[in-house]
């Protein structure tokens, strides 16, 4: 049996992440670790740590946490066939999740990555809903790179809300990128695909996950999108975001007339112009000034030292 361990990003973790740890500590599909990258130690409940024994806790200031390198530094504390990613929001869907999550790992030598399903929350918004159903349907699939002409930058899908990855692989590929303000997730997906392994989306693994951003929030994550694929050119040039984020538009357009709930459609137009803008000026983020780059930011931290 190849061994799995997980693991975490946290900041100021609450109840929900005991849950979390609950949910992880009896999966059917046993796990060695659960490794939790906690930034600012003021915030942990040590309580955790004696409650679920396989917790391992390493603690960082807020100034050294990155997407990219505190994922790597976690990494490097592994020592298990398998990593599994999590983010401190999502909750596994039922005690199946590890084991669906790496099946297309074990069964084909070639994938690399598999991510898994996001369902949406109760709370989640009727949009919202929709789209979580459009980036994550019912069937399971593999990509590889020769699928770019079929599936464009959704190739490079893969998302550390859960997500596994082969150590092995890992290693040889070299990792996260170290330095990464977002989307460090898709552009070693991007460089795994060019080197001729696979990306798994496990279906039948499900997690809990779904958030419901303002227009503001959509500008700022968009933004720091672009910022992610004009930095790495070797991933994402040729293969453009704009059609993928259309499509959506044009989809959630043709399911909210299907449905009957039109006078969702200014709120559609609004929140998808609000990411294209993000999405636009991040893209351009070295043509701006740093005054303008942090206005338009959701990670501030990550521009101290640019």
């Amino acid at each position: 049996m190849e061994t799995v361990d997980i693991i975490i990003p946290a900041y100021r973790p609450g109840n929900e992440f005991e849950k979390l740890l609950d949910s992880l500590s009896t999966q059917n599909y046993p796990v060695e670790k659960i490794l939790v990258m906690n930034t600012e130690e003021k915030f942990w409940n040590t309580a955790w740590e004696k409650k679920f024994p396989k917790v391992n806790v390493v603690h960082l200031k807020k100034a050294d946490f990155d997407h990219g390198g505190t994922r790597c530094q976690g990494a490097r504390l592994s020592d298990s066939d398998i990593m599994v990613f999590m983010t401190q929001d999502a909750v596994p869907a039922d005690r199946n999740l590890i084991g669906n999550l790496i099946r297309p790992l074990q069964e084909n030598s070639k994938v690399g990555a598999s991510y898994a399903r996001q369902l949406a929350r109760e709370d989640c918004a009727y949009l919202e809903k929709y789209t979580r159903r459009f980036n994550y349907p019912e069937t399971s699939s593999i990509k590889w790179e020769k699928d770019t002409d079929t599936y464009g930058i959704k190739t490079y899908f893969c998302s550390n809300v859960c997500a596994a990855y082969k150590k092995s692989i890992y290693e040889e590929i070299g990792g996260f990128v170290k330095k990464a303000i977002f989307n460090e997730d898709m552009i070693y997906a991007g460089t795994m695909a060019k080197r001729g392994y696979g990306i798994a989306y496990a279906a039948d693994a499900c997690v809990i996950h779904s958030h419901n951003y303002s227009c503001r929030q959509q500008f700022h994550r968009n933004f720091d999108l672009g910022v992610s694929q004009a930095d790495h050119p070797e991933i994402f040039e040729g293969v453009p975001s704009e059609g993928e984020g259309l499509r959506l538009v044009k989809k959630s357009l043709a399911y909210l007339i299907k449905t009957g709930h039109i006078w969702l459609v200014p709120k559609l137009a609004g929140q998808s112009g609000f990411k294209y803008m993000g999405y636009f000026l991040g893209k351009r983020y070295k043509m701006l000034p740093k005054k303008v780059i942090l206005f338009c930011t959701m990670n501030r931290e990550y521009w101290k030292n640019e």
